[in-house]
């Protein structure tokens, strides 16, 4: 049986709301097969089709595993690799490192994705801005306003969760488990931020 070639998914068709996610078996051999277009793909095939909205889950074609979260992450760091564009910080990264095996690092992610869509929800304002500037006149104290707004909304978060960094000390080792009491106020004080976000973007 020959083996089937590899495909681009650009040529997979229009996208179509709410289709069901593609399968994408990876097997022993490191190979990427999607089992919609019954060709094998590569992980820059897979970064083209995120961008192009395309939704897909990776299974580890022995144990039936869903992988989808290790690919997406030899992606990002294909990506940061090519030098072309960084979007890593050094510094967010020694941080993001920081959290792991740390009883805040629950609450992280949930921060981090709410903050990405409030980032996205800019993106687009700026965009349609762009789009209705006339004169060659560019809207630029606009767009550093809202990159400034961000990016004081995602430092005031991390200085919550730990307060010794951004003074250029190297983060505390690991403490004892929080009681329930510190645990709940932390949470607290995570939902008034989220809270003063959802203000902030309405106000937009």
């Amino acid at each position: 049986m020959s083996e089937p070639k590899v495909s681009d998914p650009k040529g997979s068709g229009s996208k179509i709301a709410d289709q069901a996610p593609i399968t994408i078996k990876k097997y022993a051999n490191r190979r990427l097969y999607n089992t919609a277009t019954s060709s094998y793909v590569t992980l820059e095939h897979l970064a083209r089709m995120v961008k192009e909205g395309e939704d897909f889950i990776v299974y580890d074609a022995k144990t039936g595993e869903d992988i989808t979260r290790s690919v997406l992450t030899q992606i990002i760091v294909e990506e940061e690799a090519k030098g072309g564009q960084n979007l890593l910080p050094i510094g967010f990264l020694r941080q993001l490192i920081g959290f792991y095996g740390d009883s805040l690092g629950g609450l992280l992610p949930r921060y981090l994705e709410h903050s990405m869509q409030m980032f996205l929800h800019n993106e687009e304002q700026m965009r349609q801005t762009m789009q209705n500037a006339l004169g060659g006149l560019f809207p630029f104290g606009r767009f550093e306003d809202m990159g400034k707004q961000n990016m004081a909304l995602f430092e005031s978060a991390m200085k919550m969760f730990s307060p010794f960094m951004g003074q250029g000390q190297q983060p505390p080792s690991p403490a004892a488990p929080q009681a329930p009491s510190e645990n709940q106020d932390l949470q607290d004080r995570l939902d008034r931020l989220q809270r003063q976000v959802d203000e902030l973007s309405k106000k937009q």
